[in-house]
């Protein structure tokens, strides 16, 4: 008996040049689209973040008839405070999950009076740097922009 000979299977240099090649230019393509969306996911992730920390504060002011003051901070949120002025009817906790860092690793910053809302709360993430102020990814990120932005 015979036996035939057949080629070896497989790809060529040729034809695994070419795909490499195509899949460069895709890459070339795509990449620089997607690396720019990073920046607007996490500034997505800080509006989210500040509106339900909004919504959370709202229901503790609902309860107790006033937000936290600065120096009860949001995790007034979590765990009844202990210093003046004691809640009357906290009714906590007003989060699900423990407090969480803004996009860029930061802690939100929370004033009671706030400057920008004298009659109400400032909860802010300060972008990029950490720092007040800046502009792009640095930009400050504000309830008060949430709150024009919902309108």
């Amino acid at each position: 008996m015979r036996r035939r000979w057949r080629p070896a299977g497989g790809f060529t240099l040729i034809e695994l040049l070419v795909v490499m090649v195509i899949l460069a230019v895709l890459a070339a393509a795509v990449i620089p689209r997607v690396v720019g969306r990073a920046e607007d996911a996490k500034r997505a992730r800080a509006v989210a973040d500040i509106e339900s920390l909004s919504t959370a504060l709202d229901m503790y002011h609902t309860d107790n008839g006033d937000y936290p003051t600065t120096e009860q901070g949001l995790a007034a949120l979590q765990q009844a405070p202990t210093s003046d002025p004691v809640p009357r009817a906290w009714n906590g906790p007003y989060l699900r999950k423990a407090l969480s860092r803004d996009p860029w690793g930061n802690e939100y910053v929370y004033r009671y009076p706030g400057e920008r809302n004298p009659d109400s709360y400032d909860l802010v993430s300060y972008g990029g740097d950490g720092q007040p102020g800046g502009v792009g990814k640095d930009a400050d990120i504000g309830n008060w922009e949430v709150d024009e932005e919902g309108e």
